[in-house]
């Protein structure tokens, strides 16, 4: 389907959410709300203290009444009262007290009760007033954003510029003001350009000042000097549009009199030569970004800093940022920076999107720098184990109104069950909301979402479905406005006086229009299994109320119309129909509706069918793994056949021998050419490829060759370190160190090249490669200088040269100091330590060299330390005490007798650091107890070589050493290990980054080696055999071990669950040392017998066990043999088979029933029976051989059933008893002897026999042609003897060449004879059908004549070449003669004449007719009978059928 992309109004679009209201109304509804909420607090609160009050002083002016009262009573009664009342009358007071004390707490309570009453009421009252408060403001906010976000859209106009910008031309230092009108609704958005580039305020403070007010936009630039000549752009900007305007401004430097920029007429535009005064950056990387693997959800920067020459303020290159070759914007999910030396680019949140090849380009008017690395990104942990991965690149095409139509990619599932399908899910922008919008799971990665509501801004994300359940969403697409897209085309712009302009909808020209017109143009725009997109062009005229569509579907030929979407109308120009039936077509027609009324419908589409139009890509072809780097593989595929809407590849490899497949790439790749990173060195891998397309993933392509991950081979790099060792004033000595990197392949040799200085020509020194890497050169001039360099070459050819040396002059060395050591080398390079190696100086000096000072210092330092205070003797020293993480230099000065020498040249920097996953070395003893010394390196290449040394000198001695290598593993082997074996050993493999490391063979850890290889090498006890059981006759259990041998001194023991046993009648023990045989036997094995048995050996020094378990499922095996063994016992005590009934196959075919018996005698009976019925034998078994035998010859379906052989007299009896049915017993020696396949030509065609032994019928047998089964037809006829089974090709033609097979089962097995029927042997066969010697016809097969007359016999013969006739009479050869005469007239006819026949001439007469392909023979019986004898019966004569005759039978053989 056709996708349209986003317009530029959809990406420029303000997405609302739903915080967006209108700010006046709001602002209105708060100052309202806040003063309500005032007033009402103020009036609650002074109710509550004016009630408060009042019931307080009620209540207190009713308990002084009552005090009041209570007192004066009581002082009436105490006058009147005598001395005994006043003790009562206390007490009535008290309980009056008591009495006033409980109605004032009464009353205290009631009112604190009606307070809280009204308290909760007033709270109430007030909450409800907020609520209705709250929906009132929330009515009204969506209220007027609606009507704003209406009134925005009818208010809505693209920018137009109503007074442009006019070009200045100033003197320098003063100030400048370009100014521009623009109109548009919304407010466009103003940004200033100088020369295309964005002028920012903050870029130079003070410079430029930007205003803006009531739609006039200036720009004033402060101070203008000459570099402010440029063209200046201004650029508005809206939802609607976008327009510019520009103008030039010259700066003119005043110079007295002299104006020497004359530039009043300049173009505007034109770029001036003298703006920039550079306009070439060279831009050098001096940090890159390597190729990455991150996760998702990870934060991830990519960085590169770089050198930038000239370093300008006001000019710098432009960086540009590239994924797959599209240049990357800065968004919510990345963000760029470039300046100070650097350019970056950061991820907040890395997901499957953000996979690809990363391009950093530094752009300028010189040219471009660029850099690139890939960038891996593998799925987050599932929420639920083995669910996919989530999809990636999701993507909004054709939106409108209420509709969109999203696609995305699949995710791979290499490790994952298939995908089965998507969710896909909406959220409003503004809101946390998602809602699912497909109830079934779309099957392909494209979906419609429809029901969208106009105006509003939507974001999606998609799901992956599989067997084990849902993966994580994919990334968020961007915003999506519901928004018609025709609404820009219904826009004119109509021209007014002067460059005035208005633009107005199409709508109002119209006139009043009410109810529409119908659509026109539907069609389907896009067609799948689930549904089917119809797209329209709104009606016109269209009138200027708003439009909804309806849509209708009919099945064809149904004649009936359904409204699709009847409860909820359409306002987009698409719409997804789903619900369609499989297999139907459908018609369908749509209807525009308005305010006034309902058109009518549109026409009617033509038949349209739900299914999908693309399918599964067919699966890559071939795959082509090939080197790259240590780390990496380069794969190639070819493209697959069938690539309709392909949308890339995922690439899937594996360690060879694992099958535990894993993904290359979490994003489909567009190319069929692909670098897969992070691979281990020196590990094999096989890779394949499979195809995506939105329906899916292709079958997996066929696996690429096995290939093993190492540097592809190129040519060396240059020698390095070119020194002078020796000048003897007529020649010089040369010494170099050896390429950094060696291409991948051994280096075969150096080529080393001379001038002298102040000339320009080199020549050449050596005309073949050397070997060595030091070299004297002769025929120099003394006094002379001389330079050099030198050229390394590989099996892939001559690399680059090395740099010209220093000039070295030639002048004899004559001082008594020795001359610098040389090839300095480091090896064994840990974090505080490493091993310096050099060779000796080849100029010694005025006597030998006794020892060498090694120096070293900080690279950054200047001052060189001694490392050794003595001289080493060596030439090697571990330098120890270094600081981690430090780069240092190193030099070596050999010393004889007259001093220190001349010192080396300064070594190669070296960091003291371990290099991650370091390995050293191992000790070990192998299976034969040989000692070893292991080292591996993963980072060989070809032309990686292990070198072992002892005391860093190369090891040559092999009658004490051997070396074994195989793969990347190195064995030091000692042929004789002893106490001279002790010391420092090291290895080292060339052609890496310097992989090496020694190993401290000390006596103490030679003594373990040893011991150790003395314990393989001399086992203790060796066993024929571990402890084992039988099960003995009598069900009594046999336990026994035999070892190789045991001394007369040799002790052993059983121990049965951890107990020891000893020889007793529950366990017979014995042990015969001679053979070694240990054994013990219980007679009766019950279940307490369960548990452990081990038997323990020993003799002398040496020791050895043996156990056995015999527990659960074992152990009951045991205990069932040996109960059956002990039944069994008590069974051939009497008469017994001794082997059970069992059938075999004679040599003749015919079945043989055997069974053994034992124990009997002369009164034992013996019976065969059939189906319980006696069978009859002919001679009854004789038992006295112990062997009965029952043969049916040529086993059929009528000798099926129940065989039963019986045993019986005093002692017992017992029966034997064997099934035969739906056997084919007899054929098993059929199927076996059947021979070879052969061809033999007949009349009819070529056959195809097979000889057996015996054939029927009944036997199961197939002929197959080309794996098809053959059934027996006119062309091909299947049928047999008794001695053989054939297929008879008929006429045979081209069709009927290839393999043939004869199948037999023999009840057991198949047996297959074959024969390829084609090339060489169908020629001849069918070469023989068609030109061996035939008789056509002519002969009967009967011929009665009377004596004394002639007979004549004739016939036509055919073949090519002609054949051959001769004529037999009872298979004797025709004599020719008078009587006998034979005529061959044209090779064709062919006559045999007898004259005046005889009763002698009786007899069977034969034509043969061959040729070099075979022939056919044909017999005629004559009858010659005498004159006046009764005429014999004769019967009507028959075409006498002809025989076949081999090509390569004789005629005399026949």
């Amino acid at each position: 389907m056709y996708l349209v992309a986003l317009p530029f109004y959809q990406k420029r679009h303000k997405h609302f959410d739903q915080s967006y209201r209108h700010i006046q109304t709001r602002y209105l509804l708060d100052e309202y709300a806040s003063k309500k909420r005032t007033s009402s607090q103020s009036s609650t609160q002074r109710a509550l203290t004016q009630m408060s009050s009042a019931q307080r002083v009620s209540s207190q002016t009713s308990t002084q009444r009552a005090l009041t009262q209570t007192l004066s009573a009581q002082k009436a009664r105490a006058a009147s009262m005598s001395t005994g009342e006043k003790q009562q009358e206390d007490e009535h007071r008290y309980q009056s007290l008591e009495a006033a004390y409980g109605e004032a707490k009464r009353q205290r309570f009631l009112s604190e009760l009606a307070q809280l009453e009204q308290d909760v009421h007033l709270v109430r009252s007030h909450a409800r007033d907020t609520l209705d408060k709250y929906t009132l403001q929330k009515t009204v906010e969506d209220q007027m954003a609606w009507e704003r976000h209406v009134f925005e859209e009818r208010m809505s106009r693209a920018p137009e510029i109503l007074v442009r910008l006019r070009s200045h031309t100033v003197w320098e230092k003063m100030s400048v003001q370009l100014c521009f009108t623009v109109q548009g609704f919304p407010t466009p958005v103003v940004q200033w350009y100088k020369d295309g580039n964005l002028i920012c305020q903050a870029s130079e403070p003070g410079k430029y000042l930007i205003e803006s007010k009531y739609g006039v936009h200036t720009l004033q630039i402060n101070r203008a000097d000459f570099d402010d000549t440029a063209t200046y752009s201004a650029v508005a900007t809206n939802i609607h549009g976008q327009v510019s305007t520009n103008a030039a401004v010259v700066v003119k430097r005043f110079r007295g009199e002299e104006e020497p920029f004359h530039s009043v007429g300049l173009p505007i535009g034109l770029p001036l030569s003298l703006v920039i005064p550079y306009t070439h950056f060279d831009v050098q990387f001096l940090e890159k970004f390597g190729v990455t693997f991150r996760r998702e959800g990870e934060t991830l920067t990519l960085k590169c800093t770089m050198l930038v020459t000239p370093d300008l303020k006001r000019v710098q290159p432009r960086a540009e940022w590239y994924r797959d070759d599209v240049l990357l914007q800065e968004s919510k999910w990345t963000k760029m920076f470039f300046g100070e030396g650097q350019a970056s680019l950061s991820f907040s949140h890395l997901n499957k999107d953000d996979e690809g090849l990363y391009t950093l380009r530094i752009v300028s008017r010189g040219g471009v720098s660029d850099h690139s690395a890939f960038l891996f990104v593998r799925d987050a942990d599932p929420l639920v184990t083995g669910a996919p991965g989530a999809p990636m690149d999701l993507e909004c095409h054709d939106a409108n109104r209420d509709y969109v139509i999203l696609t995305w990619k699949p995710p791979n599932t290499t490790m994952e069950s298939p995908v089965i399908g998507y969710f896909i899910d909406r959220c409003e922008v503004g809101t946390d909301s998602w809602v699912q919008c497909n109830d079934s799971p779309v099957k392909i990665c494209k979906y419609p979402v429809t029901g969208l509501i106009e105006g509003r801004s939507y974001l999606f994300r998609v799901r992956a479905i599989n067997s084990a359940g849902v993966s994580r969403p994919s990334r968020v697409s961007a915003a999506v406005a519901a928004l018609d897209p025709t609404d820009l085309r219904r826009l004119q712009a109509i021209h007014l006086e002067g460059d005035k302009e208005i633009v107005i909808y199409k709508d109002d020209l119209e006139g009043d229009i009410q109810i529409p017109g119908p659509p026109t143009n539907v069609h389907a725009s896009e067609i799948s299994r689930t549904y089917v997109v119809l797209s329209w062009e709104p009606p016109t005229p269209r009138g200027k109320e708003p439009l909804v569509y309806f849509i209708e579907k009919s099945v064809v030929g149904s004649g009936t119309w359904q409204r699709v979407n009847a409860q909820m109308a359409v306002r987009s120009p698409r719409y997804a129909v789903f619900d369609l039936a499989d297999g139907k077509s459908y018609v369908f027609r749509v209807l525009s509706a308005n305010k006034h009324g309902l058109s009518d419908p549109s026409e009617i589409t033509s038949p349209i069918q739900a299914q999908d139009t693309i399918v599964v890509p067919s699966s890559p072809g071939r795959v082509l793994a090939s080197r790259n780097t240590k780390t990496s593989v380069v794969v190639q595929w070819d493209r697959p056949k069938h690539e309709e809407d392909l949308l890339g590849y995922y690439v899937d490899c594996c360690v060879a021998g694992t099958n535990q497949w894993e993904p290359c790439n979490h994003k489909p790749i567009g190319y069929n050419r692909f670098v897969v990173h992070g691979l281990t060195t020196g590990e094999q891998y096989i890779f394949r490829v499979k195809a995506v397309n939105p329906v899916g993933t292709s079958e997996n392509s066929q696996e690429s060759d096995v290939i093993k991950v190492q540097a592809a081979l190129t040519v060396p790099s240059y020698p390095y370190g070119i020194t002078l060792l020796n000048c003897d004033g007529h020649s010089m000595t040369l010494g170099w160190k050896v390429p950094k990197f060696s291409g991948g392949a051994p280096i075969l040799g150096y080529y080393v090249d001379k001038r002298e200085a102040q000339h320009r020509n080199w020549h050449e020194v050596n005309a073949s490669p050397l070997q060595d890497r030091i070299l004297t050169v002769e025929g120099l001039t003394e006094g002379s200088l001389y330079e050099f360099k030198i050229t390394a070459t590989n099996l892939a050819g001559i690399g680059q040269p090395s740099d010209p040396s220093e000039l070295f002059k030639c002048e004899a060395w004559t001082a008594p100091e020795p001359g610098p050591a040389y090839d300095l080398t480091f090896c064994e390079v840990r974090d505080t330590s490493l091993v310096l190696l050099w060779k000796a100086p080849v100029y010694s000096g005025s006597s030998p060299v006794s020892g060498y000072f090694v120096d070293f210092k900080e690279v950054d330092s200047g001052e060189w330390k001694t490392v050794n205070e003595a001289t080493s003797p060596n030439r090697y020293l571990k330098v120890c005490d270094l600081q981690k993480g430090q780069t240092y230099v190193f030099r070596v000065r050999a010393v004889n007798a007259s001093g220190p020498g001349k010192p080396s040249d300064m070594s190669e920097p070296v960091l003291v650091e371990a290099r991650p996953g370091t390995k050293e070395i191992s000790a070990g003893v192998d299976d034969e107890g040989n000692i070893y010394l292991s080292f591996d390196c993963q980072e060989m290449t070809d032309a990686s070589q292990f070198t072992w040394c002892k005391s860093y000198e190369e090891i040559a001695d092999e009658d004490r050493f051997r070396v074994h290598t195989e793969g990347d593993r190195s064995r030091l082997y000692f042929k004789t290990p002893d106490k001279v074996d002790v010391g420092t050993y090291s290895v080292s493999v060339s052609d890496t980054e310097g992989v090496s490391s020694s190993f401290v063979l000390d006596e103490e850890e030679l003594e373990r080696l040893m011991a150790l290889s003395n314990e393989i090498k001399n086992p203790t006890i060796p066993l024929k055999s571990e402890l084992a059981y039988e099960i003995l006759e009598k069900g009594q259990v046999r336990f026994w071990l035999q070892a190789e041998h045991l001394s007369p001194d040799a002790d052993f023991r059983f121990v049965i669950n951890d107990r020891e046993v000893s020889d007793s009648e529950t366990h017979r023990i014995k042990c015969d040392k001679s053979t070694g045989l240990i054994e013990m036997v219980m007679d009766r094995f019950t279940i307490e017998n369960e548990g452990s048995y081990t038997v323990q050996i020993h003799d002398g020094k040496a020791k050895n066990q043996s156990s056995l378990i015999l527990i659960g499922d074992a152990f009951k095996a045991i205990l069932e043999e040996a109960e059956f063994q002990r039944k069994e016992f008590l069974r051939k005590q009497g008469p017994h088979f001794a082997e059970y009934l069992h059938w075999d196959v004679t040599e003749e075919c015919e079945v043989r029933l055997v069974c053994k018996v034992a124990n009997t005698k002369k009164e034992t009976v013996f019976k065969w029976l059939k189906d319980d019925v006696l069978y009859e034998t002919e001679t009854p078994p004789d038992l006295e051989k112990g062997v009965c035998e029952l043969f049916i010859p040529k086993l059929s379906r009528k000798d099926h059933g129940e065989y039963k052989a019986t045993l019986k007299d005093d002692r017992g009896q017992d029966i034997s008893i064997l099934e035969i049915a739906g056997k084919a017993f007899s054929w098993s020696s059929a199927g076996i002897s059947a021979s070879p396949l052969k061809i033999l030509c007949t009349p009819e065609g070529i056959r195809l026999q097979c000889f057996m032994k015996y054939f029927t019928e009944e036997m199961k047998v197939n002929w197959y042609h080309k794996e098809a089964k053959i059934s027996s037809s006119e062309h091909m006829r299947v049928g047999g003897s008794e001695e053989m089974a054939w297929l008879q090709i008929c006429e045979p033609t081209e069709k009927d060449k290839g393999k043939y097979t004869f199948e037999i089962f023999d009840g057991k097995d198949n047996h297959h004879r074959s024969l390829d029927l084609s090339g060489q042997a169908f020629d001849e066969a069918f070469e023989e059908f068609q030109h061996r010697g035939k008789v056509i016809g002519g002969l009967p097969d009967v011929v009665t004549i009377m004596e004394g007359k002639t007979l004549n016999l004739t016939c036509t013969v055919f073949g090519n070449p002609d054949p051959e006739v001769v004529w037999f009479k009872n298979d004797k050869d025709i004599e020719l003669s008078e009587h006998f005469s034979v005529k061959v007239e044209q090779a064709k006819y062919v006559s045999l004449t007898i004259t005046k026949v005889t009763s002698e001439d009786s007899g069977k007469y034969s034509i043969h007719v061959r040729n070099k392909y075979g022939g056919e023979k044909i017999d005629v019986t004559v009858s010659v009978y005498k004159h006046g004898e009764k005429i014999p019966d004769i019967v009507p004569p028959q075409q006498a059928k002809p025989k076949l005759i081999p090509a390569s039978t004789s005629a005399s053989a026949e």
